[in-house]
């Protein structure tokens, strides 16, 4: 039931999370993050089973950064979602497999352009310009596929994730009232104003 989006533009990459924690028919809190920074130019939003999401995310995160320290520069969005990929293919075949999906946004510094992979816990993988996982996604595909354009802006980018999340508002059963929004580009990562019931209620 949780849910990811992501966009990838030709400056940036933006990622929103649902920030809802529940087990079994119970909401535990909605303010859970699920985005990870990954390095400088890299963030994971990412769900799945708890424990799973936030092991996972550390361990990528934590090789990430040996290999910098090892060989002095980072790897690149591209590198680092194929190494995430070869990483949960090998324990799907272990007696260890991640249950997480994931949608890795980035900026390579090297080639000037930001990229975003879609990841799932069977370790599939393609780098797309826009994605989603989780059931809201079923809404926001067909926004996403109308208004993308790969020269957008970041006010356009969060204005379609506006759309989107509006949407899943509107019309899924399952209430996901808060999503939390990074993008990331040249100068990094940062926040974005969350999306939520509250500052979507007069647009929707």
């Amino acid at each position: 039931m949780e849910c990811l989006l992501g966009l990838a533009c030709k400056d940036f990459a933006i990622i929103a999370a649902d920030q809802t924690n529940a087990h079994s028919i119970i909401v535990m809190n909605n303010e859970e993050n699920k985005l990870f920074k990954i390095s400088n130019h890299m963030a994971m939003g990412i769900t799945g089973e708890s424990g799973d999401t936030t092991q996972f995310a550390e361990f990528i995160a934590k090789n990430i950064q040996l290999y910098k320290m090892r060989h002095g520069y980072e790897l690149s969005p591209s590198a680092a979602a194929n190494f995430t990929r070869k990483t949960l293919a090998q324990h799907l075949r272990s007696s260890t497999p991640y249950q997480v999906n994931m949608l890795l946004g980035g900026y390579d510094t090297n080639a000037d352009e930001s990229a975003l992979y879609f990841i799932d816990y069977l370790g599939s993988f393609q780098k797309v310009p826009f994605a989603t996982h989780g059931y809201g996604g079923f809404f926001c595909m067909g926004i996403m596929d109308r208004f993308h354009r790969n020269d957008m802006n970041v006010e356009e980018a969060y204005d379609v994730l506006r759309k989107c999340v509006a949407e899943i508002h509107k019309r899924l059963i399952v209430n996901l009232p808060n999503f939390k929004v990074q993008i990331v580009d040249k100068n990094g990562i940062r926040d974005l104003e969350p999306l939520t019931a509250k500052n979507l209620k007069p647009a929707v």
